[in-house]
């Protein structure tokens, strides 16, 4: 009787033995933190490990934003996985945190699911520490990270260089603008309102004495001198003979020219002013010293040659003959 009874607790015993074998062979999980004590803003490492059975499906969730108030999850690992002893499947994972309150937590436990059963892993403390600032000193003051200078990208740099180069096109544009028009600007002032209104070959005198005084093809302004020299005559012309000269070319002036009785004996004069004009204005020629010269005189000429005197004359007649 005696003996029956020490089978039977042996065999209790080694079933008891089996049991736990096989619960220790069951689905376990370990968490371990890399560092328990971390100043605020800095981050550390929590190691999850989890081991079972080859071929078994287990599901361990883990939050993606916030581990518990003031603990934040700032990335997950790969799970890596290492086949071991006992056909047994170990699985790693690595969760980043980081906390911005000074504390002391206690972590809470993860979960592992193994068909249907929950199985939970031990608990870890974090504490979050301040660091001791000292105010009267700011320049101890740092950014927990150095501030990183951005990379030089010329891309970044195309409106401000078009900008640039847009105000200085526009500058050299206005420049070459108000250029010209100081060129084409008449050099010789506008009579005043006020001012009597002169006779058509008073005013053309006028301005070839004015042109004379400016001495511009001794500077090398050909062109310009030119220029002035046909305006003038032009407007005289059309003052004169009623033409409108200003807009005409120069064989157009020379064709009706000849059909003023008066100017036909300077026709001559004037055609060579304005042939020897056409040709430096648009051929760029360069005209001797004599030849500047005589196309002044033939101008003076060609104005005092046609010019109007009968109206001037009848009135000075007339007042000589009231004085008598």
């Amino acid at each position: 009787m005696r003996v029956n009874k020490l089978k039977s607790l042996s065999i209790f015993i080694l079933m008891l033995l089996w049991g736990l074998k096989l619960q220790a062979q069951g689905t376990l999980i370990d968490v371990k933190i890399d560092n328990p004590d971390i100043f605020i803003g800095e981050q550390t490492v929590i190691q999850l490990t989890v081991t079972t059975d080859q071929g078994k499906l287990v599901y361990w969730p883990i939050p993606l934003d916030t581990l518990m108030t003031g603990v934040e999850v700032l990335a997950l690992s790969k799970p890596d996985s290492t086949t071991i002893d006992n056909n047994r499947l170990m699985i790693k994972q690595d969760v980043l945190i980081t906390s911005f309150d000074e504390e002391l937590y206690l972590l809470p436990p993860f979960k592992v699911i193994d068909d249907g059963d929950t199985i939970l892993s031990n608990q870890v403390a974090l504490k979050v520490s301040t660091i001791e600032v000292n105010v009267d000193a700011p320049e101890e003051f740092f950014d927990i990270k150095d501030v990183w200078k951005p990379p030089f990208v010329l891309a970044d740099y195309y409106p401000l260089i078009f900008g640039i180069l847009l105000i200085l096109f526009m500058i050299c544009v206005i420049g070459y603008i108000i250029q010209r028009l100081r060129k084409n600007k008449a050099s010789v002032p506008l009579l005043k309102k006020d001012e009597p209104k002169l006779p058509p070959h008073e005013l053309a005198i006028r301005e070839l004495n004015e042109i004379k005084l400016q001495k511009l093809w001794q500077q090398g302004r050909n062109k310009e001198y030119y220029t002035q020299i046909t305006d003038t005559l032009r407007r005289y012309i059309h003052r004169r003979f009623d033409i409108n000269a200003m807009e005409m070319t120069s064989y157009e002036i020379l064709e009706i020219i000849t059909r003023e009785n008066d100017a036909q004996s300077v026709y001559d004069t004037l055609r060579q002013i304005l042939q020897l004009a056409d040709l430096v204005k648009f051929a760029k020629w360069r005209p001797l010293p004599d030849e500047n010269d005589l196309s002044m005189a033939y101008a003076y000429l060609f104005v005092n040659q046609t010019k109007q005197v009968e109206m001037v004359k009848s009135e000075e007649n007339t007042e000589e003959g009231g004085e008598k």
